[in-house]
């Protein structure tokens, strides 16, 4: 019996396949069916604005700990070391806090493998390095500037209509408002630098200019100039991915335009918000404790008068 079903199923699959002219073009209409479908399928499976546009409104973030690293790296003892007796050790201001300290391995992001920095530039990079703690500005709550934001170990909201684009992080209580009308070079440069948003096909596209040079990428001590141009784009490939990618230009330092790419996740906690994390106020002991009263500063103060009378 079983045979007689695969003699039957075999004489189908070779009347299917006769090479007629009637065959080949049922075979071509049915191929392009397929691909029809397949065209008109694709992206049905995400939100859409009113105007036909990936709705990409709602609460994000990464997965990956590229904020460490942009770069592949094995893991660390600490983000800063100093030379020990027989391997680098934790700085004696980090040490204490062992493993929390600690830096995760990275498999990297950043396509190519590693950052086409010019051999003149690397020198600043790796003192970045050697001084994490005093230099790089997440330590001191500054706002992490762009594309850094976007992958911090905290989320972000994206406010999005047909008429506006905005993000809110909540790190440091850092936006973006997204111009949707070229605005021209930014009149200076700041933290978070200046937005100009735009689609193309169903890719939301934004350069980025006017960026202040004292942000960094990541932890690693990977830095930029003020010439640097970001251009991200963000891909819905899901209802709750968004496939992000950032390239960087800053003919300065880097040999040639380079890029990271990485997917971020919708937050689908039922009520979440987006949380604050304003931490000026939890580096106000960092920054300024040496002015409190008593403090480190009064007493140099006092025997600097001291030195000056007597």
């Amino acid at each position: 019996m079983k045979i007689q079903w695969l003699l039957i199923a075999f004489t189908a699959l070779l009347a299917a396949c006769s090479p007629s002219d009637q065959g080949a073009g049922n075979q071509t209409a049915q191929s392009s069916q397929v691909a029809q479908a397949a065209e008109s399928s694709s992206g049905d499976d995400i939100p859409r604005m009113p105007n036909g546009k990936p709705d990409l409104n709602g609460i994000w973030q990464v997965l990956m700990n590229a904020n460490d690293n942009l770069e592949p790296a094995p893991p660390k003892a600490a983000y800063q070391l100093v030379p020990g007796d027989f391997v680098p050790v934790p700085a004696p201001e980090i040490v204490a806090m062992g493993a929390v300290g600690a830096v995760p391995a990275t498999f990297g992001v950043v396509e190519g493998g590693s950052i086409p920095y010019k051999p003149e530039a690397l020198a600043r990079r790796e003192a970045n390095r050697e001084n994490w703690l005093e230099n790089d500005p997440e330590v001191k709550c500054y706002m992490p500037g762009v594309p850094r934001a976007n992958y911090m170990p905290h989320p972000f909201q994206i406010f999005q209509s047909e008429s506006a684009f905005f993000i809110a992080y909540s790190f440091a209580g850092a936006v973006r408002n997204v111009f949707l009308e070229d605005p021209g070079p930014a009149p200076l440069d700041s933290w978070m630098g200046q937005s100009y948003g735009y689609w193309d096909g169903d890719t939301w596209v934004v350069e980025v200019t006017g960026l202040d040079d004292r942000t960094w990428f990541d932890r690693a001590g990977n830095y930029h100039t003020y010439q640097l141009k970001v251009t991200e784009r963000y891909d819905m490939v899901d209802e709750n991915v968004i496939m992000y990618s950032a390239t960087m230009e800053d003919p300065d330092i880097f040999e040639r335009p380079w890029t990271i790419s990485m997917p971020i996740y919708r937050r689908l906690e039922q009520g979440y918000e987006l949380p604050q994390f304003k931490c000026v106020e939890f580096v106000e002991e960092l920054m300024y404790g040496e002015y409190r009263k008593g403090g480190e500063f009064e007493q140099r103060l006092r025997e600097e008068m001291q030195e000056e009378q007597n």
